[in-house]
Protein backbone atom coordinates (compact mmCIF):
# COMPACT_ATOMS: atom_id res chain seq x y z
CA UNK A 1 0.00 0.00 0.00
CA UNK A 2 1.72 3.14 -0.54
CA UNK A 3 1.77 6.56 1.17
CA UNK A 4 -0.96 6.74 3.77
CA UNK A 5 -3.11 10.36 3.33
CA UNK A 6 -0.81 10.66 0.09
CA UNK A 7 -0.40 14.07 -0.39
CA UNK A 8 2.54 15.72 -2.08
CA UNK A 9 4.19 18.35 -1.14
CA UNK A 10 6.72 20.64 -2.70
CA UNK A 11 10.25 19.80 -1.50
CA UNK A 12 11.11 23.51 -0.26
CA UNK A 13 12.68 24.40 3.06
CA UNK A 14 9.40 26.70 3.31
CA UNK A 15 7.03 23.41 2.87
CA UNK A 16 8.70 21.19 4.83
CA UNK A 17 9.10 23.90 7.63
CA UNK A 18 5.17 24.25 7.16
CA UNK A 19 3.75 20.95 6.81
CA UNK A 20 6.50 18.24 8.01
CA UNK A 21 6.41 17.39 11.51
CA UNK A 22 8.86 16.43 14.09
CA UNK A 23 7.47 13.25 14.73
CA UNK A 24 9.06 9.67 14.06
CA UNK A 25 7.63 8.32 10.62
CA UNK A 26 8.75 7.59 6.36
CA UNK A 27 9.20 9.61 3.66
CA UNK A 28 9.96 9.52 0.06
CA UNK A 29 10.64 11.87 -2.07
CA UNK A 30 9.97 12.15 -5.87
CA UNK A 31 9.80 14.08 -8.68
CA UNK A 32 6.99 14.19 -11.33
CA UNK A 33 8.88 11.01 -13.20
CA UNK A 34 9.77 8.86 -10.50
CA UNK A 35 9.92 7.98 -6.90
CA UNK A 36 13.70 9.10 -5.80
CA UNK A 37 13.96 7.54 -2.07
CA UNK A 38 11.92 6.32 0.91
CA UNK A 39 13.72 6.79 4.45
CA UNK A 40 12.46 6.43 7.91
CA UNK A 41 13.38 8.71 10.81
CA UNK A 42 12.78 10.16 14.11
CA UNK A 43 12.17 13.46 12.78
CA UNK A 44 11.05 13.47 9.47
CA UNK A 45 11.16 17.77 9.70
CA UNK A 46 14.41 17.86 10.90
CA UNK A 47 15.81 14.59 8.26
CA UNK A 48 13.87 16.44 5.26
CA UNK A 49 15.77 20.10 6.34
CA UNK A 50 18.95 18.01 6.57
CA UNK A 51 18.45 16.84 2.84
CA UNK A 52 17.49 20.31 1.64
CA UNK A 53 20.24 21.75 3.62
CA UNK A 54 22.71 18.93 2.66
CA UNK A 55 21.43 17.16 -0.81
CA UNK A 56 23.75 13.34 -0.90
CA UNK A 57 24.76 12.28 -4.63
CA UNK A 58 21.40 10.88 -5.38
CA UNK A 59 19.69 13.87 -4.88
CA UNK A 60 21.79 15.83 -6.77
CA UNK A 61 21.74 13.72 -9.63
CA UNK A 62 18.02 13.08 -8.94
CA UNK A 63 16.69 16.38 -8.10
CA UNK A 64 13.07 15.83 -5.95
CA UNK A 65 10.63 18.02 -5.94
CA UNK A 66 8.07 16.91 -3.70
CA UNK A 67 7.98 14.77 -0.77
CA UNK A 68 5.70 12.40 1.26
CA UNK A 69 5.36 10.90 4.47
CA UNK A 70 3.55 9.19 7.39
CA UNK A 71 3.71 8.77 11.14
CA UNK A 72 4.79 5.63 12.25
CA UNK A 73 6.05 5.05 15.76
CA UNK A 74 9.75 3.65 16.04
CA UNK A 75 9.08 0.07 16.35
CA UNK A 76 7.22 -0.38 12.75
CA UNK A 77 9.45 2.46 10.97
CA UNK A 78 11.95 0.32 9.38
CA UNK A 79 9.63 -2.20 8.48
CA UNK A 80 7.10 0.24 6.88
CA UNK A 81 9.80 1.68 5.08
CA UNK A 82 10.66 -1.69 3.60
CA UNK A 83 7.38 -2.19 2.56
CA UNK A 84 7.21 0.80 0.64
CA UNK A 85 11.04 0.54 -0.77
CA UNK A 86 9.62 -2.93 -2.56
CA UNK A 87 6.26 -1.40 -3.81
CA UNK A 88 7.54 1.82 -5.40
CA UNK A 89 11.20 0.90 -5.99
CA UNK A 90 12.78 4.18 -5.76
CA UNK A 91 15.98 5.13 -7.58
CA UNK A 92 17.72 5.72 -4.46
CA UNK A 93 17.05 3.31 -2.38
CA UNK A 94 18.49 0.86 -5.31
CA UNK A 95 21.79 2.62 -6.15
CA UNK A 96 22.38 2.44 -2.42
CA UNK A 97 21.54 -1.22 -2.05
CA UNK A 98 23.73 -1.91 -4.66
CA UNK A 99 26.75 -0.02 -3.59
CA UNK A 100 26.04 -2.10 -0.17
CA UNK A 101 26.25 -5.16 -2.44
CA UNK A 102 29.36 -4.31 -4.09
CA UNK A 103 31.11 -3.22 -1.06
CA UNK A 104 30.41 -6.50 0.34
Amino acid sequence: MPFENHGNRSFTPTSVYKNAPAASGVYGLSNARQWIYVGETANIQAELRKLLEYPNQVLREHAASGYTFELSPAEYRIERQNQLISELAPVGNRLHAQAARARS
